[in-house]
């Protein structure tokens, strides 16, 4: 299984920048499609961003354009680099590694480890 811890998360002005970072440990981060989900109050989680182990890429509509999701295999780490941010981007922003290398594993929700996530909060 793989162990996931987030950073990065913070408060930021409307049209500011964030880059989130998880790292993982435990297993080969390498074979596992991997994702970011965001979760805010009242509302259901979201995947908001995916990269397979091919590195074929996810994003959700509304962060197109602005979001970037890539990874580092030789360093276990997932980024997600957040570019003009608004007050809608405001939640709790959660690592996921998927149980399989393809994408189509975070849209249906099979996820072998979720981070503690890391909170992310827009200001107007």
């Amino acid at each position: 299984q793989v162990q996931l811890v987030e950073s990065g998360g913070g408060l930021v002005q409307a049209g500011g920048s964030l880059r989130l970072s998880c790292a993982a440990s435990g297993s080969i981060f390498s074979i596992n499609a991997m994702g970011w989900y965001r979760q805010a109050p009242g509302k259901e989680r979201e995947l908001v961003a995916g990269i397979s182990s091919g590195r074929s890429t996810y994003y959700a509509d509304s962060v197109k354009g602005r979001f970037t999701i890539s990874r580092d295999n030789d360093k276990n780490t997932l980024y997600l680099q957040m570019n003009s941010l608004k007050p809608e981007d405001t939640a709790m922003y959660y690592c996921a590694a998927a149980l399989g290398f393809s994408i189509r594993r975070l849209h249906s929700g099979d996820i072998g480890s979720w981070g503690q996530g890391t909170q992310v909060t827009v200001s107007s």
